[in-house]
């Protein structure tokens, strides 16, 4: 492909930049990139890959335009609210760049044509806001050997990975474990309405930069972000041996099997607890009496660890009594210190650290894991009042 006198024009900022200039630009030009989902993430990251230039470019949706759609979701205005998302958004990015080619995916992403939609395209990037999605789109990915540029968000945090295929772990690798039933969405949690333009933008890089072969894609790398704090963080994590569709034994072979593990139950007691619980579990023992971050029984038998993964400071400034600190970035190191023998929930400040925490202590072989919903900005607000929970640095 050729670059025309108005693409010359048009994308004449990208062409003064020595790692992309005419050859780069061609290279988008030729790419085919999925989005799955026109939603909070899908939007803005759809944009950008359109302006960009991507020649190609398949948006994957069934869901209608809702009013509360249009908070964050810019493809959209309120005249388009009842319609098609997948249609409208590819009458909008058309509109946006007219160069570039937009195919309207109007149905649901499921195991039974994933492997269809998804092998037509180069790379992916996933807005999707369903766990069960998330996990069915990486092992489509794993399984195609196709490039994934995946991110989530929730209330004010984000978090954003990529998979490169025989290049680093997938979602899996850091998520083993499905909890669909118990992850929130932005309709029952609320989302900053700006926040999914931070982490769209953040995908189209990372897509645009895979395209290009130019920088160092966040393979093995799961950054947050934390717009109460203006913060980014980055957890450094590896491919599991054990992994389910990536390891040496896959036992993920379908998108059947992929069905079977992510259907919507929650898997090996991984779950989460809202504060009243977490209150009510506690007053069963006297919080911290074993030492170890415990709540214990009449017997001596403890009945909950409660780990707390903020960072030190954050601790310091208030914390559940009796809870462990170990900060979420040494936390795989550190699982031998939080006992076994009894079920254990997770704390961070707004949830979104002890998620990934839950997960990494499940996929660790823990039995009962579970997370604080809301994280501690929801203890104070229902159980605590006097508690300080602050922002990270």
């Amino acid at each position: 492909m050729t670059l025309s006198a108005s693409e010359r024009e048009r994308y004449s900022r990208h062409l003064l930049l020595p790692e992309i200039g005419v050859a780069g630009q061609e290279k988008l030009q030729a790419a085919r990139v999925a989005v799955v989902g026109a939603g909070g993430l899908g939007s803005p990251s759809s944009l950008y890959l359109a302006a960009a230039g991507v020649g190609t470019l398949g948006v994957i949706d069934h869901d209608r335009i809702d009013l509360s759609n249009l908070q964050r979701q810019l493809l959209f205005d309120a005249t388009q609210v009842g319609a098609s998302k997948a249609l409208t958004a590819q009458a909008r990015l058309r509109a946006l760049n007219p160069e570039i080619n937009v195919v309207a995916h109007d149905v649901e992403l499921v195991a039974g044509n994933a492997l269809e939609l998804l092998r037509q395209y180069d790379c992916v990037l996933d807005g999707s806001d369903r766990l069960a999605t998330r996990y069915l789109v990486n092992d489509a990915c794993v399984l195609l050997q196709r490039p994934l540029v995946s991110a989530a968000i929730h209330r004010f945090e984000g978090q954003a990975m990529t998979y490169v295929p025989g290049g680093g772990p997938c979602y899996r690798c850091l998520f083993p474990e499905s909890a669909a039933a118990a992850a929130p969405n932005c309709a029952t949690a609320g989302v900053l309405g700006v926040l999914p333009g931070v982490l769209g933008a953040l995908q189209a890089t990372e897509v645009i930069k895979l395209l290009l072969g130019i920088g160092t894609p966040l393979a093995g790398r799961l950054l947050t972000f934390d717009a109460l704090a203006m913060q980014w963080r980055e957890f450094r994590f590896t491919r599991r041996v054990d992994c389910a569709v990536c390891g040496a034994r896959p036992t993920i072979r379908t998108l059947a099997d992929s069905a079977a593990t992510c259907g919507g139950a929650i898997a090996s007691g991984t779950e989460r607890v809202n504060p009243q619980q977490l209150r009510a579990l506690i007053a069963r023992g006297a919080l911290g009496a074993d030492g170890a971050g415990g709540a214990l029984g009449a017997g001596g038998d403890a009945l909950v660890s409660v780990v707390d993964v903020r960072e030190p400071h954050e601790f310091a400034a208030g914390h559940l009594a009796g809870a462990l600190n170990i900060p979420l970035g040494e936390l795989a190191r550190r699982l031998a210190e939080i006992p076994r023998r009894a079920p254990v929930v997770f704390v961070c400040r707004s949830g979104v650290r002890s998620q990934t925490a839950a997960a990494i202590a499940s996929g660790d072989g823990f039995q009962d894991v579970a997370d604080l919903e809301g994280g501690l900005i929801a203890w104070a607000a229902q159980v605590d009042p006097a508690l300080e929970v602050i922002a990270s640095r």
